[in-house]
């Protein structure tokens, strides 16, 4: 094929910037060249050992290569699955030295906190002296809101730096957007404070885990007692708690609950504590929806069958990244898989998970837990707290650390916590439940078809079955006909499908299985995060041969999106550097439609190393971390001093 190329010419070709001549050139030359790049490989020093071995030795086959599999070495196979634990980690005081005090960008340095002990800066001359060069001359946050709050702190302050470093405010663009919330779901001061000293009430929740520790009239803790008609069934899924667990296995003991000290002071909150402690003030006469507990048939409806839905993706499904999406025709998106200990304490940074922008018309979060106390707590806590049109539970997570401690995967093996963790969220929830599963556990045991009528029985609205066993993870392919025998025993429960969906041909072959829709995107690798415009080319029914160009665009919007969001001082923008170098680790995996010999592209596939039509399509198929640093360069600038980036997922550190 004219557009093949080795590794030698397509390295050489980058090297020269697109020019032809790059190409030519003895073959010594090109030897000593991929000795050059070799020895560069070789020479950086944030990359494990494991790592470099992998690099060298395994060339550019990569591991889900299904032909090449049975020629691989066991030790050679898990070397190269999971996550690069041993990545450097980039802080914001690796790449900026002098950072100023907020309060003083904010103006209002009068009110720092912490006086003369602070130690960030609050001259802004003595700040602006050491300031690293702005990126731009136009900053995206002014020119989209009128004003900046990151003022002299922005790496494109010139856009709106007056004399004396006066932060100016187009003060007409800036009213169209007053009062107007963009982003939701985000975590108050107040509120953060309540979970730190335990002072929010889980009444709710409480409620429902004291039921569930009572034991039967029989005398027995536990066991199983599920004979009760379909009639009565559903009486207990309408009825209170305490009324409806009746009829469900008990659990003694409460395993996560020994980690607080604190859950009878938690517990003996009361209504006073309930009160303080919900976000949602209200007003008016108090009603029945106040006091009387929605029945699972009255709760809102989750109508989504058919839609294309944008799953939660652990680090690259991100705001930004699902702005994309939404904007090339994603109808439902998910918030990446929150841990739901973490949001019990409060943390930021897991509360950033659940954030929502005001495009996102249905939108959801994931949720992943071990146990009924933290897992009921924690949808009680969202239902009261944020804005969502559902809540997940992952049940499909493979990663050893969430599996371990009985978790994801685990819990499809763990059916007794697995319901009590399914009633009491549904319980406490006033919008749809959903839950995320897999095949099974090991390889060749498929469980998912007697695990799907038990949680329609629990009162889940939907399932969601991945095509795979914990143990296959990412590799193999989707088995879409077991599938599509769970969408019938599912009935008259929505299932949708998930797997190896990376075409229009893909979505048409999936939706004849009789699923009630399909979910696009996994982790390693991931359809959305290869071609996010394949939402489009599934409602249009087509192959979009995308130019370099319309690529480009799609990573330009990427990098302002993640400014609004992360913010445009130099730790948003290295945040912002960080996950669009995530991002493209997937998107280089993309082949032009214009450039295969078969259509469709399948979505395991390794592409060879081959000629772009230009030198930005070459550029964009490069496997090389440099490369996708000298794209990041192109958006956002040349990048800090000893700046260095390995992805997070070994299946993408082949070359």
């Amino acid at each position: 094929h004219r557009f093949l190329a080795s590794k030698e010419q397509f390295h050489a070709y980058l090297r020269a910037e697109g020019q032809p001549g790059g190409q030519a050139g003895s073959r010594g030359e090109g030897e000593e060249e991929e000795v050059k790049e070799k020895e560069d490989i070789g020479s950086c020093q944030s990359e494990p050992p494991a790592k470099r071995v992998r690099l060298e030795d395994l060339g550019q086959d990569g591991e889900s290569r299904e032909d090449a599999g049975a020629e691989k070495e066991p030790a050679e196979r898990k070397r190269a699955r999971g996550q690069n634990k041993n990545r450097p980690c980039m802080k914001p005081n690796h790449y900026e030295q002098s950072r100023l005090c907020p309060s003083v960008s904010q103006g209002c340095a009068e009110k720092c906190y912490f006086g003369p002990q602070c130690r960030f800066l609050h001259d802004v001359g003595e700040y602006m002296a050491a300031k690293p060069a702005d990126l731009g001359r136009s900053c995206v946050l002014f020119e989209t809101f009128g004003k900046c709050i990151y003022g002299v702190t922005c790496r494109f302050a010139q856009a709106h730096l007056g004399d004396g470093y006066q932060n100016i405010v187009n003060m007409d663009l800036a009213k169209q957007w007053e009062g107007k919330s963009l982003v939701r779901n985000s975590l108050s001061k107040d509120l953060q404070h309540q979970l730190r000293k335990r002072k929010f009430s889980f009444k709710k929740a409480d409620e429902y885990l004291r039921a569930l520790a009572k034991p039967h009239s029989n005398g027995g803790k536990g066991g199983k007692t599920m004979r009760c008609s379909t009639e009565e069934q559903e009486v207990s899924i309408c009825t209170t708690p305490q009324e409806g667990l009746e009829d469900s296995p008990e659990c003694p003991v409460l395993t996560e609950q020994r980690e607080d000290p604190k859950t009878d002071a938690l517990q003996s909150s009361g209504l006073t504590g309930g009160e303080e402690a919900s976000s949602i003030k209200t007003v008016g006469p108090v009603t029945d929806e106040d006091i009387i507990k929605l029945r699972s048939c009255e709760k809102k409806k989750l109508e989504i069958q058919g839609k294309l839905y944008l799953a939660p993706l652990t680090t690259c499904g991100n705001l930004p990244f699902r702005r994309i999406c939404k904007r090339f025709g994603a109808d439902v998106t998910c918030g990446e898989m929150a841990v739901c200990t973490n949001l019990l304490q409060g943390q930021s940074s897991e509360w950033a998970l659940l954030k929502r922008h005001h495009t996102e018309d249905i939108f959801g979060v994931q949720l992943e837990g071990a146990f009924p106390d933290t897992m009921t707590k924690c949808a009680e806590l969202l239902n009261q707290t944020i804005e969502v049109d559902f809540v997940d539970i992952n049940v499909g997570c493979p990663i050893d650390l969430v599996y371990k401690k009985g978790g994801g995967c685990a819990l499809m093996t763990r059916s007794s916590k697995f319901e009590q963790i399914v009633r009491g969220m549904n319980s406490v929830l006033d919008v749809p439940l959903t839950v995320k599963i897999r095949t099974g556990v090991q390889e060749k045991i498929n469980v998912a078809h007697k695990i799907i009528p038990k949680i329609r029985e629990w009162g889940a609205s939907m399932v969601t079955l991945h095509g795979r066993s914990r143990e296959q993870r990412y590799t193999r392919g989707a088995d879409w006909d077991y599938i599509a025998e769970c969408a019938k025993i599912a009935r008259p429960m929505p299932l949708f499908g998930n797997g190896d969906i990376l075409s229009y041909e893909d979505a048409n072959r999936a939706m004849q299985m009789g699923v009630s829709g399909i979910m696009i995107a996994r982790q390693v690798p991931v359809g959305a995060l290869i071609k996010p415009w394949l939402f489009t080319e599934i409602k249009e029914q087509r192959h979009w041969d995308i130019s370099s160009s319309e690529r480009f665009g799609i990573l330009r919007d990427f990098t302002n999106y993640g400014l609004e969001h992360w913010g445009s001082d130099t730790q948003g923008v290295e945040k912002t550097r960080k996950f669009l170098l995530e991002w493209l680790s997937f998107l280089c995996r993309y082949i032009p439609v214009g450039l295969l010999e078969h259509l469709p592209q399948k979505i395991n596939e390794r592409p060879p190393y081959y000629m772009g039509r230009d030198y930005m399509e070459t550029l964009m198929a490069s496997q090389n971390v440099d490369d996708w640093i000298k794209i990041s360069e192109l958006l956002l600038g040349p990048v800090p001093t000893s700046f260095t980036f390995l992805p997070k997922h070994k299946a993408n550190s082949y070359r």
